[in-house]
């Protein structure tokens, strides 16, 4: 589902407590992100988003039978810190047993997957990753290209630095072999309807 941005989106003129904020949640047809008291509207998403994040879930669904890990769209609440700041992915993996247990909430994933849109996709590479640096567990923050076939992949070192690469090929191929996961880009935008980058043939003067 695609994000409103915090600080562009329809605020509440009064501050929420967490209490109030699950309780807000719900009754409403509409999900909100929570932020420091503050909750944000979040709007429905394109038959493009929808399909790609379909996608990213049965690959890693099929990757990850087996092992001891969960698969979350975006309908799952992410705690990203306690008590302040409630968010949605679109898609989260989480291996910790305590996520099992609870009912609505996900607090440590391995992997979370944001599919880009052009009202928020500065906030998710931006404001909302500095946020998900914060969850010690996550390993993976992937964003994904709404506008032509592209993938930004940040993965944590050992020695706990981000590490970036840029997927564009169509034979480019996400491999997480911590979860088994190799996702050839070519399948990421299977039926989405968005086109791959296309280089022209050089200029000549």
């Amino acid at each position: 589902m695609e994000k409103s941005v915090m600080g562009h989106a329809e605020q509440q003129k009064r501050r929420y407590t967490p209490a109030e904020y699950f309780a807000l949640e719900e009754q409403s047809v509409v999900r909100h992100e929570y932020f420091d008291g503050e909750v944000f509207a979040m709007a429905g998403a394109s038959k493009a988003h929808n399909t790609i994040a379909q996608n990213l879930v049965i690959a890693l669904r099929s990757a990850l039978r087996g092992q001891r890990c969960q698969v979350f769209m975006e309908g799952v609440r992410l705690a990203v810190q306690e008590n302040f700041y409630y968010t949605y992915p679109d898609v989260m993996v989480s291996c910790a047993p305590a996520d099992f247990q609870d009912e609505y909430l996900v607090r440590q994933p391995v992997l979370i997957m944001e599919v880009l849109s052009p009202s928020t996709a500065e906030y998710d590479r931006t404001e909302k990753f500095s946020q998900y640096r914060k969850l010690a567990s996550l390993q993976h923050y992937i964003l994904v290209s709404q506008a032509t076939w592209a993938m930004d992949w940040y993965r944590r070192d050992e020695a706990g630095q981000w590490i970036h690469r840029l997927l564009t090929e169509p034979a480019d191929i996400l491999d997480i072999s911590d979860l088994g996961l190799r996702l050839p880009l070519v399948e990421v935008y299977e039926a989405s309807g968005i086109a791959p980058i296309r280089l022209g043939p050089p200029t000549t003067r």
